[in-house]
């Protein structure tokens, strides 16, 4: 690490810090997460990062739809991992998440987790090509128990397995934990030329 180039970004950690907690972000999070990027650079991209324009435009995941969720998932070592903060609009009774929410970040999670798989099945870096994207074949999503609105949700997920153009993704979705929905996904690959 180059100690002069990090001493300069300090002030930009401070300022981030400052707009996190400005806006109720979690603080601790946000500043492991600066700390990372400020030692090894900004090279943990979520995989829906890497989907071009034309497949990003989902709701659930699509970095170009202002109005949608916009997930970042990422890997943690054979698991993947998406956090997600619902807003109050996302209420199904008072002080609890609606279900499609619920159903939609496990959905979403599971089709990015399938890509991300398919590319480390293949031992490839997920900006190559041939690009690898997927859509639901099936999702199915058993609910525990009523998921708080409050607070971060986690979803969990972990391939079950991969089969050709097919890959089976397992998730959990947690609050403070606590497993609140599991869901799988058998995700499909898309042929070429499909959304272009």
């Amino acid at each position: 690490m180059d100690c002069a180039k990090a001493s300069y970004d300090w002030p930009v950690l401070a300022i981030g810090m400052g707009i996190a907690a400005e806006h109720g972000i979690g603080l601790i999070a946000f500043q492991a997460q600066s700390i990372f990027i400020l030692i090894f650079g900004d090279s943990m991209k979520a995989f829906q990062d890497y989907y071009p324009e034309n497949l990003a435009h989902c709701y659930g995941c699509g970095s170009l739809n202002t109005l949608g969720h916009q997930i970042k998932t990422y890997w943690d070592g054979e698991e993947t991992v998406t956090r997600f903060t619902p807003e109050p609009h996302h209420t199904a009774i008072p002080g609890f998440t609606y279900g499609g929410l619920i159903a939609s970040l496990i959905d979403c999670h599971c089709t990015g987790t399938a890509a991300a798989a398919m590319y480390r099945a293949e031992n490839r870096e997920m900006d190559t090509l041939p690009a690898f994207r997927f859509v639901t074949g099936s999702l199915h999503v058993d609910y525990l128990k009523p998921t708080p609105i409050a607070g971060e949700l986690e979803i969990r997920g972990r391939v079950k397995e991969i089969k050709g153009r097919k890959v089976i993704v397992e998730a959990t979705v947690l609050a403070a934990g606590v497993p609140t929905a599991r869901g799988e996904v058998v995700a499909v690959q898309m042929p070429e030329g499909f959304g272009a």
